[in-house]
């Protein structure tokens, strides 16, 4: 009868043994998974900036009204393809003031060269269409982040108006190679971002300390 007893403490002893290590794993196992998505998460996702596209300058070149306008529309196009800016404004656009960090892209024509489109059918070696502009990318201020000469150039088939689109793809890809400066980010993106991550970890996440000088 004894042994009995002892036999099935012993049962009930190694079940529950077995219940606590099956439990000490799926706690583990879940920590592991949580510790991996949080290596892997980004805990803050820098905003992207957004940018105001001001009126081309014409420089000391003879630049066609016609082609003022296809460099300026071929800008806005193209930067937007880029997917670096949050948004893309025109000049005089009002909801441009109300975005705190606004970048300032200006472009300044260094050289034109008025190209035909029919020598350019007829012969491949006369006839280009040459556009080359100064670019400068700033802060409202007017600190010069990023600074760049580029061309834009139709030799071959296709219209003189054709160069401005060159041009422009030609700005684009410069921008989208290069490093922009972030803006910070705002308490309520800052806060939207550190609950993200905490829903991805399963972790609370950490209080946010005020500390205020008394003057």
């Amino acid at each position: 009868m004894k042994a009995s007893k002892v036999n099935s403490s012993a049962l009930v002893l190694a079940a529950f043994l077995g219940a606590m290590l099956v439990s000490l794993a799926v706690q583990l196992s879940a920590q592991s998974s949580a510790a991996k998505s949080a290596a892997t998460a980004s805990p803050l996702r820098a905003p992207q900036p957004s940018v105001q596209v001001d009126k081309i300058d014409p420089g000391d070149v003879s630049l066609e009204p016609a082609f003022q306008i296809a460099i300026y529309e071929n800008l806005l196009d193209e930067l937007a393809k880029t997917k670096r800016f949050k948004q893309v404004f025109r000049i005089g656009d009002r909801n441009a003031s109300e975005v705190p960090e606004l970048l300032v892209l200006k472009t300044r024509v260094e050289k034109y060269t008025t190209g035909s489109e029919t020598r350019r059918a007829v012969t491949t070696v006369s006839g280009a269409t040459k556009l080359r502009v100064h670019n400068q990318l700033c802060t409202r201020d007017g600190q010069v982040v990023l600074e760049w000469v580029v061309d834009g150039n139709v030799r071959f088939l296709g219209g003189n108006l054709r160069a401005t689109h060159n041009l422009a793809r030609n700005v684009a890809n410069k921008i989208k190679g290069s490093t922009l400066p972030e803006p910070a980010l705002s308490a309520a993106e800052e806060t939207s971002s550190l609950l993200s991550v905490a829903m991805s970890t399963g972790r609370e996440p950490a209080p946010q300390l005020s500390i205020r000088e008394d003057s």
